[in-house]
C-alpha cells in the first residue's frame, strides 16, 4: 500500500513537472510572438510621415529607402544638366541664368566646354543671329556597378534659325559622384568628366 502510493506521488510530481513545461513553453512564444509583432508594427508605423499642411490638417505620407530611387534621380539630374547647358534662346540673361544652373551641377569639366565656348564666340553668334537651340534628351544610360556611375546621355539639338531647322545628334558622357541635395541640386549628384563624344548634323529643313 505504502509503494503504491510513492508510485502515485510521483506519478504527480511528473505530471506536473510536464505541465509546468508545458506552459512555459506556451508563454514564451506568446512573448516571442508579441515582441515580433510589436517589432514589426513598428516598422510599419516608421515608414508613415504626416505632412502639416499650411497648418491646417495633416497629410499622410510614406517613407521609403532613398537608395531605390537613386537610378531614376542620377538619369533626371543628367538630363536637367543637359537641357539647361544645351537650350539656349538669343538672350544673353537667359543664356547666363540656364548656364550658372547647369555649372552647379557639374564640376570643372563641364565649365572647360563653357569657357572654350565663349571664346569661340559661340553665344555670341546665338544672339546675333537670333537663333534658338532647343534641347530633347532621347534616353540616359546609366551604370551603377562601380562607384562613381558612369552615365551616358543621347540627345537631339534642334537649332531653329529663321530660314531653317537643323537637327544635329549629342552623345555625352560623364561620371556622377554623391553630393549633397540643396535647391539647386535636389538629386544630389555631380557630374564630373564630362565629354562631348559626338555632335553633328542629321539634316536640315528650309522653312
Amino acid at each position: 500500500m505504502e509503494f503504491k502510493s510513492l508510485k502515485n506521488i510521483e506519478t504527480s510530481f511528473r505530471q506536473i513537472r510536464l505541465f509546468g513545461t508545458v506552459f512555459v513553453a506556451a508563454c514564451s512564444l506568446v512573448v516571442i510572438c508579441s515582441v515580433f509583432s510589436a517589432f514589426r508594427f513598428a516598422e510599419a508605423q516608421r515608414q508613415k510621415i504626416y505632412v502639416l499642411d499650411n497648418g491646417k490638417s495633416l497629410m499622410l505620407a510614406l517613407s521609403q529607402d532613398m537608395s531605390q530611387n537613386r537610378p531614376a534621380e542620377a538619369r533626371e539630374h543628367v538630363r536637367r544638366f543637359h537641357e539647361l547647358f544645351f537650350t539656349l534662346s538669343p538672350e544673353k540673361s537667359a543664356i547666363e541664368h540656364n548656364l550658372k544652373r547647369a555649372l552647379l551641377m557639374a564640376d570643372k569639366s563641364a565649365y572647360n566646354y563653357y569657357a572654350d565656348f565663349t571664346e569661340k564666340g559661340y553665344y555670341n553668334r546665338i544672339i546675333a543671329g537670333n537663333i534658338n537651340q532647343v534641347l530633347q534628351v532621347d534616353s540616359v544610360v546609366c551604370s551603377f556597378d562601380n562607384y562613381p556611375y558612369s552615365a551616358t546621355a543621347y540627345a537631339r539639338q534642334m537649332i531653329i534659325r529663321e530660314s531653317n531647322v537643323t537637327e544635329r545628334s549629342l552623345v555625352t558622357s560623364c561620371r556622377l559622384l554623391n553630393a549633397t541635395r540643396s535647391d539647386d541640386n535636389p538629386n544630389g549628384f555631380t557630374i564630373e568628366g564630362f565629354t562631348i563624344l559626338e555632335n553633328k548634323d542629321l539634316r536640315t529643313i528650309e522653312r
